[in-house]
């Protein structure tokens, strides 16, 4: 918790608690400040100022000192672009299917060996990434 802690001090340090408060909406620098210092027992962050801070800042320092005290890597995913959504539909479905029918395939002598599950996983990599586009071109429609 205090690499946490010391992770939203750092953040409100180097971006400044005025213009923090300001663009994140505290009441004053004075109280964030406060809140953000690890040595301030009385004043603690909640989820939701955290939340603003690091939405304005765009520094997720906080974010991946939490992921990291459990044992996780945080790392940015990348969006693609979105495209026609047919076009994105489509090229869904055709990966899919190129999917499916490499696992039927896989499967007709009883057995997947290792480099057909290579394929199965480099297929399957490829349809999430069709989904990601198909999801991005929804939400550019």
């Amino acid at each position: 918790m205090q690499e946490l802690m010391k992770a939203i001090y750092d953040v409100v340090d180097d971006h400044g608690a005025g213009r923090i408060a300001e663009g994140a909406s505290f009441s004053s620098k004075t109280l964030l400040s406060q809140k953000a210092n690890p040595d301030y027992d009385s004043h603690k962050l909640n989820v939701q100022e955290l939340h603003r801070i690091m939405k304005f800042t765009q520094d997720f320092r906080p974010l991946k000192a939490w992921a990291e005290a459990f044992g996780f890597d945080l790392v940015p995913k990348e969006k693609p672009e979105g495209i026609n959504l047919n076009t994105a539909l489509l090229r869904l479905h055709a990966d899919l299917a190129d999917v499916t029918r490499l696992a039927f395939d896989a499967q007709a002598d009883g057995r997947v060996c290792s480099r057909e599950k290579s394929e199965l996983l480099k297929e399957a990599e490829e349809v999430i990434v069709s989904l990601e586009v198909f999801k991005q071109s929804v939400k550019a429609a």
